[in-house]
């Protein structure tokens, strides 16, 4: 598995990874990939959106999404693994790729949003250390009308640089 920026030649299998992602998965998606317009920006590159690519074929994805106005050194973080690759450690590296690229942009803070009984994606941000900072009780209604809590986990970025750097996590993921 590679982990690496997003390109532009890599649409058409970004798009064909989007179609992949079961519709139980998508109804936890901020926005709505049956979109074209929402599909268009996700697939277009930025600083801090990177795949997963495994034999020729994007299984995940990642993004840092810098916040606006006074929360404009905050990122949030967006990770989809394909469900076939789940549980091998894909959005892990994902995650840790975001972090790095969090510091590029210069980000001192990041945050991640998740449906509060994924247990799995929470136990994976908490060991790269994230940390609870909110639970928003019926916050989320998923696409069958039930309503979900959220959860939302933060990361000090500038307080970890120097332990990426120790760890050599940056120059690995650069």
């Amino acid at each position: 598995m590679e982990i690496r920026a997003l390109e532009e030649r890599d649409q058409p299998a970004v798009e064909q990874f989007i179609a992949r992602i079961p519709e139980a998965d998508r109804t936890f998606f901020k926005e709505d990939v049956a979109d074209a317009n929402v599909v268009h920006a996700w697939t277009r590159p930025g600083a801090a959106r990177a795949l997963a690519v495994e034999d020729g074929a994007v299984i995940g994805t990642s993004a840092v999404v810098p916040l606006h106005g006074w929360s404009s050194h905050v990122g949030e973080v967006r990770v989809i693994v394909d469900p076939g690759h789940r549980g091998r450690g894909v959005g892990r590296a994902l995650a840790r790729r975001a972090v790095v690229d969090a510091l590029g942009l210069g980000l001192s803070k990041m945050v991640v949003e998740v449906i509060a009984e994924q247990d799995s994606t929470v136990t994976m941000f908490r060991s790269l250390g994230f940390d609870p900072e909110a639970m928003l009780i019926d916050h989320v209604r998923d696409r069958s009308g039930e309503l979900r809590d959220l959860m939302v986990l933060a990361h000090a970025v500038d307080a970890a640089a120097g332990s990426l750097q120790t760890a050599g996590v940056a120059t690995e993921l650069n």
